[in-house]
């Protein structure tokens, strides 16, 4: 009787790097949610979402610190973070608004903003990693010769609760209406009485708090927290954002998943040194086939 253990060994190493790279992906998910729900709403790139991601992390982790315990610790730094990505609006990007600056104006202060944060971070917790506590650590989940940690189904789980949400805040509620409504048209929101600012302040809390989320998430993961961790993970948000076709929610989803997945069987096939590239390659290669993304829609311009 012919055996194939070569076949069986790589089918179970592709399948445990599957559920790897959908649990980083979800993660990616909510950081990309982010720069599509701004996006969407203003027609901006946010660059300093990354580093409000990592800051959202060295809040939880400050918090825990000070004996608040975990769960506890991250909803504080959900709000405190989502009230960050206000002010940074308020501050830096409300008056270009109002002056009509060009919109390449308002993408340099949001790169010039990520700086800000970043060095802040460094100067108040150093340029050290810093150890983060594991989340939903309940141990292994045997399925076969498949082991799956229950942090990398936990953090699916919740991530996909958080997704399904937000989804249902833009979809079924007042807000979300006039989130909507502002996406299309913010002139003709405004003249049916919608307050744009008000919306403009939601959607950038929102997506403080999911990058918060995304920060504790993937700290729990790797379980270390650092000042520049926002960038290249801010860099595979915008990319998996830009995948599924930027100001789509659903699109950010397939995005994540796509540059999770990718990045964690890059890793394994062709070595760590990869991983990060991986994600971008297939970018360039989905751009080149369908400019839009996967689920973007070609802007038409009324004259």
């Amino acid at each position: 009787m012919l055996s194939f253990p070569r076949i069986s060994t790589v089918t179970t190493v592709v399948i445990q790097q599957l559920f790897n790279g959908l649990a980083l992906g979800m993660a990616y998910a909510l950081i990309a949610v982010g720069y599509s729900l701004v996006f969407g709403i203003l027609r901006l790139t946010n660059f300093s979402h990354g580093s409000i991601y990592a800051f959202g992390a060295h809040m939880a982790v400050s918090f825990v610190g000070f004996q608040f315990g975990l769960f506890f610790a991250i909803a504080l730094a959900i709000i405190l973070t989502g009230i960050l990505d206000i002010l940074v609006d308020k501050a830096a990007l409300a008056p270009l608004r109002k002056k009509n600056s060009m919109p390449i104006a308002s993408l340099i202060t949001t790169i010039g903003i990520s700086q800000i944060i970043q060095n802040l971070l460094t100067i108040i917790y150093g340029s050290q990693r810093r150890s983060f506590p594991a989340l939903f650590d309940f141990g292994m989940i045997s399925i076969g010769s498949i082991q799956i940690h229950s942090t990398q189904l936990m953090m699916c789980v919740v991530s996909l609760i958080l997704l399904l949400v937000l989804t249902a805040i833009i979809e079924k509620t007042k807000i979300g209406l006039a989130m909507r409504a502002t996406e299309q048209n913010t002139k003709a929101a405004s003249l049916m009485g919608i307050n744009v600012n008000f919306v403009i302040s939601v959607t950038f809390f929102l997506t403080g708090a999911s990058a918060a989320i995304a920060g504790s998430l993937i700290s729990g993961y790797y379980q270390i927290v650092y000042p520049t961790m926002g960038f290249m993970a801010g860099l595979k948000a915008f990319a998996a954002a830009i995948l599924g076709g930027i100001g789509s929610l659903p699109g950010a989803v397939i995005g994540g998943l796509v540059v999770g997945v990718s990045e964690s069987l890059g890793a394994t096939f062709l070595g760590s040194t990869y991983r990060d590239s991986i994600a971008f390659i297939i970018l360039i290669i989905v751009l080149i086939v369908r400019p839009t993304g996967l689920f973007g829609k070609k802007a038409i311009t009324k004259v």
